[in-house]
């Protein structure tokens, strides 16, 4: 009884991840510019100095860009992506609708983690690939950690970006709203720049999940002599910030729109 339960409910997620998936690569548009943003950064930043080595690290740029920008695809799929749509669905009453259909709300969320999770892997084997075959970027030495990375990565920001979508008012402030908060935690991550270690920005940044998955990205390359590849401190504040952004969906996600 137990396993056919289980099964049944299985079927219902895998099916609800198939329509998720088919709407996702339906819209080429937005399907290109969730997964071919980040590969566009790391051409543009390998083609103007990728083999120029990166200040404070001593690596190759091109080696600090592929897992950083690998990141970058994890969060804006499951983070940027993610909360505009829920918020647009949520406006035009697409949630309501679905909320009265028999779909089980913990299925449909389940689907949207694992949709992003496939769009995610997406991403990150792409750039690894472009990195490795365009630009002579060295591949992960441990596998398991990046995996574990993107994992944690996956299941925090699409809490947060839950959470995030349960904070914006309209499906017109979604983008505006979403973009800034993202761009700005990005820009104090060192995504773009290396950030000096001890420096006030470096431990500023420390408190927010952006450049922590970055960190815990760029271990598995054990680009530094007698680094760890798992970077398990920095997997820790993911966590944690995943499960902040559990505890605000779970309190304040609703189905209807806001202007009702």
């Amino acid at each position: 009884m137990m396993a056919a339960v289980a099964r049944r409910r299985a079927k219902m997620v895998g099916r609800q991840v198939y329509y998720e998936q088919l709407s996702f690569w339906r819209n080429p548009f937005g399907a290109f510019f969730t997964i071919g943003f980040s590969l566009i950064f790391l051409v543009l930043f390998a083609a103007t100095g990728g083999s120029g080595k990166v200040v404070f690290l001593h690596v190759k740029e091109i080696q600090y860009y592929v897992p950083g920008f690998a990141a970058y695809g994890i969060m804006s799929a499951c983070f940027n992506t993610l909360a505009i749509s829920l918020v647009n669905r949520r406006e035009s009453g697409l949630l309501k609708r679905i909320r009265l259909s028999p779909l089980p709300a913990w299925a449909m969320i389940g689907a949207l983690l694992l949709s992003a999770l496939v769009v995610s892997v997406v991403q990150v084997v792409v750039l690894l690939m472009v990195g490795r075959f365009g630009f002579h970027a060295r591949l992960p030495v441990d596998w398991a950690p990046l995996v574990i990375a993107i994992a944690v990565g996956v299941l925090c920001f699409t809490a947060l970006g839950v959470a995030a979508s349960t904070i914006v008012p309209n499906e017109d402030a979604a983008g505006p709203v979403v973009s800034i908060v993202f761009f700005v935690m990005l820009f104090l991550s060192g995504l773009w720049f290396p950030l000096q270690r001890g420096s006030a920005l470096a431990q500023f940044s420390d408190y927010f999940p952006v450049g922590r998955l970055i960190r815990a990205m760029f271990a598995p390359f054990q680009l530094l002599p007698g680094a760890s590849p798992w970077a398990w401190g920095d997997l820790g504040v993911v966590a944690i910030w995943g499960a902040v952004g559990t505890f605000v969906a779970v309190r304040r996600f609703r189905f209807e729109p806001r202007r009702s």
